[in-house]
């Protein structure tokens, strides 16, 4: 098994439990307890758990704000799934504007040979990481959030104001028929409701972990959403309620 792989399974285990111990991953993955710390030590400059004598716990927003490299490896399969679905709504020609979640990472790596694409983002990856694609990338500016790898902030907010986008690419970390569309911090959560106000309709990434689930405070209403993509069927209750929103719930 790659290390990568094994640190994907201890976030996951870590997520569920809220700590691990070096023993039992020496005996579940067949390797050294060194090996074991040195894959604790990893993750905790990530900013996934913390370190303790025997093994490691999690930090208190695991479940919610995790650095845009652990989101990356969590749901990987799901994510594809997710972004080879969305890809089909993108049009040559299209202008889009795109937050800095791994699923919209992903997605823009499905398209970037699509024609002349115009892409405003807040992430700062992006920019970098497409460079060399046919797509014209515009940045938000803003104030670095350094665990997501995102823009956010007045300055940023005040940037999207000169664009208007046929479509918004967003994510969420929670959705709950009741209470709606969430976010785990305030900041991301403003911006992005930017985005989708700033744009004509809206395309929402959700993987099937997030269905039914309550993060700190409301992003979006679901009328602000026009497709709500996800990997697996949500549910009767989750395709009766989208029909009642006018939303198109593609899975």
């Amino acid at each position: 098994m790659l290390g990568a792989e094994r640190r994907h399974l201890v976030i996951e285990k870590i997520r569920m439990n809220k700590k691990v111990y070096v023993n039992e991953l020496s005996e579940l993955f067949n390797i050294t307890e060194e090996t074991v710390r040195r894959d604790l030590e990893k993750l905790e400059s990530e900013g996934i758990l913390k370190r303790t004598y025997g093994g490691a716990v999690a930090f208190q927003e695991i479940s919610e704000d995790l650095p845009f490299v652990a989101r990356f490896m969590q749901n990987p399969e799901a994510k594809k799934v997710i972004a080879q679905k969305a890809a089909a709504l993108i049009k040559d020609g299209d202008k889009l504007v795109v937050d800095a979640s791994s699923t919209s990472y992903l997605l823009l790596d499905k398209i970037k040979n699509k024609k002349n694409i115009t892409l405003i983002t807040n992430s700062i990856r992006i920019p970098y990481d497409f460079s060399d694609s046919e797509m014209q990338i515009i940045s938000t500016g803003g104030e670095l959030r350094h665990n997501s790898m995102a823009l956010a902030g007045a300055n940023a907010k005040k940037s999207l104001q000169n664009y208007h986008a046929d479509t918004a690419i967003l994510s969420c970390k929670a959705l709950s028929i009741e209470k709606g569309i969430m976010e785990s911090n305030e900041p991301e959560s403003d911006l992005k409701s930017a985005m989708r106000h700033q744009s004509e309709k809206c395309v929402l990434l959700a993987d099937s972990s997030k269905f039914g689930k309550v993060a700190f405070l409301k992003m979006l209403d679901f009328k602000d959403i026009d497709y709500l993509i996800t990997d697996k069927d949500p549910g009767k209750n989750w395709q009766e309620f989208c029909i009642k929103a006018d939303i198109e719930l593609i899975f």
